[in-house]
This record gives structure tokens, sequence and C-alpha cells, in this order.
């Protein structure tokens, strides 16, 4: 198994579709692959990354 992100970041999107995106996403995984999900803001660039498990190496993308 193999950690894999993917990451939701934005200027000009408001925090709540940031979110929403990043839930959307978590939630077509299966759950024993979420490992979690982080936040971080600096001014008006918003960053929200879903962390989880994949079987999948980068090298195989």
């Amino acid at each position: 198994m193999h950690v894999r992100f993917k990451m939701f970041r934005g200027t000009f999107c408001t925090w709540t579709a940031l979110f929403e995106d990043a839930a959307a996403f978590a939630s077509r995984l299966p759950s024993e692959q979420l490992i979690s999900i982080s936040q971080s803001g600096d001014n008006n660039d918003g960053v929200v990354t879903v962390w989880y498990w994949s079987s999948e190496s980068s090298e195989e993308r």
C-alpha cells in the first residue's frame, strides 16, 4: 500500500467550496482507505488535502 493525496486549492474559492469538493472526493473512497483530511490557509490561499491509502504507486499512475 502507498500513501496518496489529493489537494484542493483555491484563491478564488470559498472555504465552503474547497471543503465540499474534498468531502465529495473523500466520500467516494472506501472508508478503510481514508487516512485524514487536513487544511491550511495563508492570506486568501486555502488548501484542503485528502490523504488516503492506495494499492497503486505513483509510478503506476
